[in-house]
C-alpha cells in the first residue's frame, strides 16, 4: 500500500490517509480496540535466525518478507506461512510460537509476513479493508508474492502451502484461503473471524465482539465471492480458540466452523470429539466422505485471546510463554501435524502407494495401543494418523502410540510413503479404546429432562449436548434422546445404541480404505 500522505496518530506512529474523513477517524478509533488482539512481544526470549527477503515482487501492499530455512531443508519442501497479531512482528511469532523448531524437525520452508506501523499503527494486518482483503490487492496480493517467491527461488512444493495466523493475522488467514484457495493446501485461524465479516473499521469491532451470526449458506457465498472462477477442491481449515477470550468472542469459531462446513459441504455437527493435549483441549473434527478431516475447532479450556503454547523439550511441547503466548498447549505441534508436515509423505494420497492392509490393534493399555499393518512393498516408511492427524512415522510396523488417558477412544489409519517422500493412500480406520477409566453412562430423557439433569444446554429455544454441542433439536418435552457420557461430563448423541456394559469394548475394525 502506498499512501499518498502520511499524518500522525494518537498511538505516536504515522498511518496512511484514507481520502474521506470519516474513514480515518473510524480507523484510528477501531485500532485501539483492535490493538488490543495482541500484546508486545517478550523481550527475554533467544530469537532464531530469520532472514529478510527484500525483492520477492511488486509488493503493492507494502509488506516485509522473512523467512527462516533449516539447515537441511530437502528439495520440493513444503511451505508455511505465518502472519503475526496486532504490536507484533515476524521475529517475535516466530520466536514465540515454536514454529521455527518444527521447521526444522519436519523440514519446511518458514516464511513470515510482518506489517509495518506505516500502513496501521498497530501494526495489524488490514483485515478489515477491501483494498488488502481481496485477490490481487494490497497486503493479501502481497502474500500471494511471497508465497511464489519462496516456491521459485527456494524450491518449494506449491501443491503443499499452508497459512497460519494469530488474531489480526488469524483474520488475514481467512482473507488468504477464501481469495486463494489454488494457493492455499490448508489452513490454520489462531483467535480470527470468518471471511468478509467486515468491510470497514465500524464493522470489524463489531465482528471481534460481540461478533457476527450468519447462516453457514452466506457465510459460504461470501467465500465463493472471493474468486468466483473457482471450481477446485477447498483448503482444510483448523480452528484455534480460547473459550475465555473476550477481544476476539469464541463465537467467531463458531461462525468460522459454519463458514468452511458448508464450503466443503458438511454438518455442522461434527463427526467425532477427542481430548488433546495436556490441557484437554476439545477438538471437534469433521470428516470428509473419503474419512480426511476437513474442518476441525480446536477449543482450548480457560484460555483468553493468545496463541496457545507449551514451553519444553518434549516431542509436542513448543513456544515461549509471555505476553499473548499463552502456557496451554502447543498448537504449533498440533497445526502442523494438521498440515499433514509430521510424516515425510505430506497428506495422504500424494504418491502411488497403495494402503496399508489389514491395520489391527494388538496390543491395548490404559496409556497405550499398539498397532500392526502388513507392509507394503516399496515403502520407505509409513505415517500413523490419530483421530484424523499424522501423530508418527515410523520405519516399519508395528508401533506403539503411548501417553494416552484412560479409557479413551481413537480412531487410527495408516499411510506409507516412498523414498521421495510422496505419501500413498490411506489405510482403512480402526477404533480403538484404551483400557481403565470410568465406564460408560447412558441416559435416555427428554431435551427437557436432559438439560434439567446438567447434560445439555439451551440457545435460542434449541438444545445441544454438553460437550460436544451436537445438536439435539427443540428444547421441550417431546423430543428424546440417547446421550453417552464419557469421558465424565462430555455427551455424545447415541441414539443408535448405547449400552454401557459393552462401550468398554477394546477395538472396532472398519473395512473402508480411503484414498486420503
Amino acid at each position: 500500500m502506498s499512501p499518498s500522505f502520511i499524518r500522525r496518530t494518537p498511538f505516536g506512529g504515522d498511518a496512511p490517509s484514507r481520502p474521506h474523513a470519516l474513514l480515518a477517524v473510524l480507523t484510528v478509533l477501531v485500532l485501539a480496540a483492535v490493538a488490543a488482539l495482541t500484546g508486545p512481544v517478550p523481550a527475554a526470549r533467544a530469537a532464531v535466525g530469520l532472514t529478510r527477503v527484500t525483492a520477492f515482487g511488486a509488493n503493492p501492499g507494502a509488506l516485509a518478507m522473512y523467512v527462516y530455512r533449516p539447515a537441511s531443508l530437502p528439495a520440493g519442501a513444503p511451505v508455511v506461512v505465518a502472519l503475526h497479531g496486532c504490536t507484533q512482528n515476524a521475529q517475535g511469532y516466530a520466536d514465540g510460537s515454536g514454529l521455527p523448531r518444527y521447521a526444522d524437525r519436519h523440514g519446511f520452508l518458514l516464511v513470515l509476513a510482518e506489517q509495518s506501523t506505516s500502513n496501521n499503527p498497530s501494526r495489524c494486518f488490514n483485515w478489515f479493508q477491501t483494498a488488502d482483503s481481496r485477490r490481487g490487492q494490497g497486503e493479501a496480493a502481497s502474500i500471494r508474492q511471497m508465497v511464489a517467491h519462496a516456491v521459485s527461488s527456494y524450491g518449494a512444493d506449491a501443491r503443499r502451502v499452508h497459512v497460519t495466523g494469530l488474531s489480526a493475522g488469524g483474520a488475514m488467514t481467512s482473507v488468504m484461503l477464501a481469495a486463494y484457495p489454488d494457493v492455499f493446501a490448508s489452513g490454520a485461524v489462531v483467535a480470527g473471524l470468518p471471511y468478509d465479516c467486515a468491510r470497514d473499521t465500524a464493522a470489524a469491532h463489531s465482528c471481534m465482539n460481540p461478533g457476527v451470526d450468519l447462516t453457514p449458506a452466506e457465510w459460504a457465498r461470501r467465500v465463493r465471492a472471493a474468486h468466483p472462477s473457482w471450481t477446485g477442491p477447498w483448503p482444510r481449515v483448523a480452528i484455534w480458540h480460547g473459550d475465555r477470550d473476550t477481544t476476539v468472542v469464541p463465537r467467531n469459531a463458531d461462525e468460522l466452523r459454519d463458514q468452511w462446513t458448508a464450503l466443503h459441504g458438511l454438518s455442522q455437527t461434527p463427526t467425532r470429539t477427542v481430548l488433546i493435549g495436556p490441557n484437554s483441549t476439545r477438538q471437534e473434527q469433521y470428516a470428509a466422505g473419503d474419512g480426511t478431516v476437513a474442518v476441525e475447532v480446536d477449543r482450548v479450556p480457560g484460555m483468553g485471546h493468545g496463541t496457545p503454547v507449551d514451553p519444553g523439550t518434549g516431542p509436542s511441547q513448543c513456544g515461549a510463554a509471555g505476553a499473548y503466548f499463552l502456557d496451554t498447549i502447543c498448537s504449533s505441534h498440533w497445526i502442523t501435524g494438521f498440515f499433514g508436515l509430521h510424516g515425510a509423505g505430506g497428506p495422504p494420497g500424494t504418491g502411488g502407494l497403495p494402503a496399508p492392509a489389514g491395520p489391527a490393534a494388538t496390543g491395548v493399555t490404559e496409556t497405550s495401543v499398539t498397532l500392526d499393518w502388513a507392509a507394503v512393498p516399496g515403502a520407505a516408511g509409513y505415517t500413523v494418523h490419530r483421530d484424523g492427524a499424522p501423530v508418527a512415522t515410523p520405519a516399519a510396523p508395528p508401533f506403539t502410540d503411548t501417553g494416552l488417558a484412560p479409557g479413551s477412544v481413537h480412531t487410527y489409519a495408516v499411510a506409507a510413503h516412498d523414498a521421495d517422500g510422496r505419501s500413498g493412500a490411506l489405510s482403512g480406520t480402526i477404533t480403538v479404546r484404551t483400557s481403565g477409566g470410568a465406564p460408560a453412562a447412558c441416559w435416555t430423557s427428554s431435551n427437557y429432562e436432559h438439560v434439567r439433569a446438567g447434560r445439555a444446554t439451551t440457545s435460542g429455544g434449541h438444545t445441544y449436548a454438553k460437550g460436544s454441542d451436537q445438536a439435539m433439536g427443540l428444547y421441550n418435552t417431546f423430543v428424546t434422546h440417547t446421550l453417552r457420557e464419557s469421558p465424565a461430563g462430555h455427551y455424545t448423541l447415541a441414539d443408535d445404541g448405547c449400552d454401557p456394559a459393552t462401550s468398554a469394548a477394546a477395538v472396532t475394525t472398519t473395512t473402508r480404505a480411503t484414498t486420503g
